[in-house]
């Protein structure tokens, strides 16, 4: 991932207007550390900090048209470029570089601003118009691409890749809306992005396990469009394990592969003898994959705490907990060369994969639930998933939050995708289903049909009572007792909480800065909409998962048989809470 950051219509062309816009674009410099760039036009300024994953030798940044009226400072990736660069050559345009991003500039001379859903990718980018001396910005449908922007007293509009690009130099900042577009020339935002599922409205087509299967290979295969040394993170769970199946199995043959061999790499992180751990290298002996084992001590991630929340740039508990893993594998993995890795975030959002799903009243709660989900994800898994890899110059893919083969999903009867125990329908059968192949097996079934089994002395316990008990050390009761006099929005509830809200606010102390982070009833990870669903959750509310435990025991009451059972141990009431307290970071521990 690049980082932008944009300065527009500053009244100030000075030099040492420049000078201060250069050194806000150094705070991004962990994103893109391969080169910077900055373009200054009048009292407009892009400035870029590149992490090379295509074309690395000329698609430098900012890019321009034929006669450099048009610039464009990009973050992201365009899969289908090749494609559209074809149709612009035939319109008559010229390319200067081969980076995705060069058709950009193009795509807006043909098309003016409505050009913005024929990218498919994730993408935050200004563009700059020098003969009118308009602009637009944009981010990707689902916000994978973190983007903020923000308003000076001297009228001014800044765009960045993250708060710390100009949190100290506006008057007011907030998160710049996935799929939307800012225009100049109405001051204001528009939505770009309109899929049938947005509207929540309930879809009926019949659930075809081989259309979904063909959607998501597809989804995979155009994130191996790579010029560097890439990975896949794999933890064991379901949806980590079918990225890395699929990636394996389509590897060969293509550029990538060619350039740096065709056997796959997969990387897991955990503690010292976490079952993830296992998991993972299970999945890897099978896949045949070249597997990086990572391990970390609790000490080591509290010790990284107050720099993941830097970079995260949120005080939300489960986000925090999740992203200090993720990012430090990070470093381990950019340690080994590699730029670019394959994740497995938004499955569960799509497919009601979450525990607390099985309360699900009917099919309209349960489709209406995946929506405001998925709508929610650059507030959580996007932000984790984004932000702890570009801390250390590293990509993250997330093939299931791909445009079209969301559009499959979210199209398919949500009664198909509804845990049916009767039926002998775990969470995210749909998606299991669908990757049966006796003849030509992506995955052990066992593996396929792999629950969401308890933490033991790994992750789960050691990890999560040694943040709270640090925290502990930090947080008295009578701080405590005034939490919510300290921090009136989104108070604190716990000393955990309460531990990290101090440190997001001595690094991020704006007004502006708090109310970018979600806050709100819980349970599971849920909306607090879903809070309905059991009239004892609103009694009992946390977001970890602690008030979800009827859900859990009336889910895997019932003996599944081999495929698909469920082993519990005999603490049943201490080890889900334990096993809920991670489940934002399936990716990193579970899959």
């Amino acid at each position: 991932m690049c980082g932008i950051l944009a300065v527009l219509g500053c009244s100030d062309d000075s030099q040492a207007k420049r000078v201060r816009v250069l050194e806000l674009s150094r705070r991004l410099k962990h994103r893109g550390p391969d080169w910077s760039g900055l373009y200054q036009h009048g009292d407009n300024y892009l400035s870029h900090q590149r992490l090379a994953i295509i074309d690395p030798a000329s698609g430098d940044q900012p890019l321009f048209n034929e006669d450099q009226t048009i610039v464009v400072t990009v973050n992201g990736e365009i899969y289908n470029h090749e494609e559209l660069r074809k149709r612009l050559t035939a319109a008559g345009h010229k390319f200067r570089t081969g980076s995705d991003c060069d058709v950009i500039a193009h795509l807006y001379e043909e098309h003016g601003e409505d050009f913005v859903d024929m990218l498919d990718g994730m993408f935050s980018f200004v563009l700059l118009d020098t003969r009118n001396n308009t602009y637009i910005a944009a981010r990707d449908a689902i916000g994978i691409t973190s983007l903020y922007i923000g308003w000076g007293l001297d009228g001014s509009v800044w765009i960045s890749s993250e708060l710390k690009g100009l949190n100290d130099d506006c008057e007011h900042f907030e998160v710049f809306p996935p799929g939307h577009l800012y225009s100049s020339k109405t001051g204001g935002f528009k939505r770009w992005y309109n899929p049938l599922w947005f509207a929540e409205t309930i879809p009926s087509t019949p659930y075809d396990p081989l259309v979904l299967r063909c959607a998501f290979e597809n989804a995979v295969i155009k994130r191996l469009m790579t010029d560097v040394p890439f990975g896949v993170l794999l933890s064991g769970g379901l949806d980590s394990s079918l990225v890395a199946s699929i990636t394996a199995r389509y590897l060969a043959g293509t550029k990538a592969a060619k350039q740096w061999g065709a056997q796959l790499h997969s990387f897991c992180v955990g503690l010292e003898g976490s079952p993830d751990l296992k998991a993972a290298r299970e999945v890897a002996d099978y896949l045949g994959t070249v597997h990086h084992e990572f391990h970390f001590t609790v000490q080591d991630g509290i010790d990284a705490i107050e720099d993941v929340i830097y970079h995260i740039e949120t005080y939300d508990v489960t986000t925090i907990r999740a992203s200090t893993p993720m990012f430090l594998m990070s470093r381990k993995i950019k340690s080994l060369g590699v730029k670019m890795v394959i994740s497995g975030e938004g499955s569960d959002e799509i497919f009601g994969g979450y525990l607390y799903f099985h309360k699900a009243l009917n099919r309209e709660e349960f489709h209406q639930e995946t929506c405001r989900k998925i709508k929610a994800l650059h507030q959580y898994d996007c932000l984790r998933a984004n932000k702890s890899t570009s801390a250390w110059g590293l990509e993250a893919r997330v093939p299931f939050l791909d445009k079209e083969f969301i559009n499959v999903a979210m199209s398919i009867d949500p009664e198909a995708k509804m845990i049916n125990m009767d039926q002998k329908r775990i969470e995210k059968w749909v998606l299991r289903r669908a990757f049966e192949d006796e003849e030509h097996p992506y995955l052990p079934k066992h593996i396929l049909y792999r629950q969401k089994e308890q933490f033991s002395d790994g992750v789960g316990y050691s990890w999560i009572d040694g943040l709270k008990a640090h925290a502990e050390l930090h947080v008295t009761d009578k701080m405590m007792l005034h939490a919510e006099h300290i921090f009136p929005h989104n108070t604190p509830v716990t000393k955990e909480a309460y531990y990290y809200r101090m440190i997001f606010e001595r690094l991020f102390p704006q007004n502006s800065a708090k109310l970018t982070v979600p806050g709100g009833a819980s349970i599971a990870c849920s909306t607090a909409k879903a809070i309905e669903w059991d009239a004892s959750w609103s009694n009992n509310l946390d977001p970890s998962g602690r008030a979800a435990l009827g859900a859990h025991n009336a889910a895997y009451k019932k003996n599944m048989g081999p495929v698909g059972q469920v082993k519990l141990g005999p603490n049943i009431i201490d080890n889900v809470p334990r096993m809920m307290d991670i489940s934002a970071s399936e990716l990193v521990i579970q899959g």
